[in-house]
């Protein structure tokens, strides 16, 4: 970030009756009773995630075990810093990614036994690719068959938006289908600027940093076919979680699983299926799962050898409410704060694909903003029924 951008306080979860406070105190444990009851876990597994409970709600933040394999990476991101406090205390989305390393320790993910790298969140991934809904999108996809080019990737671009809000009807418009009380509505549309840096024919690299799995991967695998496809990239680099991260963010084991559902389909969704399938194995689609992906810390902190990749690409497309929030950094930013300057830091062309899940929100416009609170008061930062698509052209050296 510049030395001009603007500041704001960091997001902590130590107010009662906040989202952040809910979230460690209510869904953090109700996410730990679903893991231990979506698998078979023997006892110690058991064992563990009781303890797990019972210290994210009452106890205070505990070290990794000094055979942690990757101890030495959470030692410089900030554990030692936060060993001892409350969770309540620390940054949240510090406290929200180390609390799944330790699900992952409690679950026997790191260990040698039977258990390892077993993912606990796999039975919901599954469920949701497999179900009738994600069936009947895929089918509905053939509709695009014969549209043009503009209109099916206006309608690829509002599926990845969108996710499993999408109902795949992929309906053409960037907001998402006609509007109505059902059908909520952008509150930033950069989406001409974006395809600007996606032209026809083009031969660039398209980085896209994913965010769920199943049925919101699927349409996010679907668009970076369709790029390929056209052309308007000549690469796409998808990012992914290298371990399971926030119950349902995409690993490549995830990926594997959505290409086999795609090729299983039929219709346009098998097209698009097989050709990712080959583009993997030609390279013009290449997976990566770099650790700092887990990390706690926002991207302004990101490793060189990530900041090359990013640099490299003609954009780079982050996917999801927890990314957003890693790009901009998490705090409470007054809404009107320019996306381009709390972006600026970022090595390359950027964009955010995202729907509105958490309080960290910028680039909005003043009579946008005050719309919103006059409608909803504060409901609209997180109730996920508005999505934003933000570009800043000018981020990386050139644009600084």
């Amino acid at each position: 970030m510049s030395d001009a951008a603007p500041t704001a306080p960091v997001i902590r979860a130590d107010a009662p009756g906040s989202f952040p406070h809910r979230t460690l105190a209510e869904r953090h444990p109700a996410i730990i009773r679903q893991v231990r009851a979506g698998l078979p876990y023997e006892p110690p597994q058991r064992r563990a995630l009781d303890a797990l409970l019972e210290n994210c709600t009452e106890g205070v933040i505990e070290p990794l075990p000094a055979d942690a394999p990757d101890r030495a990476r959470w030692v410089s991101w900030g554990m030692d810093t936060y060993a001892g406090q409350s969770w309540f205390d620390v940054p949240w989305l510090w406290a929200e990614s180390y609390f799944y390393r330790l699900l992952l320790d409690a679950v026997g993910f790191f260990g040698p036994g039977a258990w390892h790298g077993v993912d606990p969140f796999r039975p919901s991934k599954t469920g949701e690719l497999d179900s009738a809904e994600t069936g009947a999108e895929l089918s509905a996809l053939d509709q695009l068959r014969d549209r043009p080019a503009d209109e099916r990737n206006c309608a690829l671009l509002s599926g990845s938006l969108w996710g499993n809000r999408a109902d795949l009807s992929f309906q053409l418009s960037s907001e998402g289908g006609e509007q109505g009380e059902a059908a909520p509505g952008l509150v930033a549309d950069d989406s001409d600027l974006l395809w600007t840096l996606l032209p026809p024919g083009g031969t660039g690299t398209l980085c896209l940093v994913a965010d769920n799995a199943g049925r919101e991967l699927v349409p996010d695998l679907l668009l970076i076919a369709a790029l390929l496809t056209e052309p308007r990239v000549g690469r796409a680099v998808l990012h992914l979680k290298p371990t399971p991260y926030y119950v349902s963010d995409a690993t490549t084991a995830d990926v594997i699983d959505a290409l086999h559902r795609l090729r299983a389909a039929g219709g346009l969704a098998a097209e698009y299926g097989d050709t990712l399938w080959s583009a993997l194995g030609d390279g013009r689609l290449v997976l990566h799962a770099h650790p700092f992906s887990c990390s706690p810390l926002p991207y302004a902190d990101m490793p060189d050898d990530l900041r090359a990749d990013f640099a490299a690409a003609a954009l780079t497309l982050f996917k999801g409410d927890l990314n957003y929030r890693r790009l901009v950094g998490d705090r409470y930013w007054p809404a009107i704060t320019p996306f381009d300057e709390v972006t600026a830091y970022f090595p390359g062309p950027v964009a955010a694909l995202r729907t509105l899940k958490s309080e960290v929100i910028t680039g909005l416009s003043p009579a946008t903003e005050a719309a919103l609170d006059k409608a909803e008061g504060k409901k609209w930062l997180t109730s996920g029924t508005h999505a934003l698509i933000q570009v800043n052209p000018s981020a990386g050296p050139d644009g600084q």
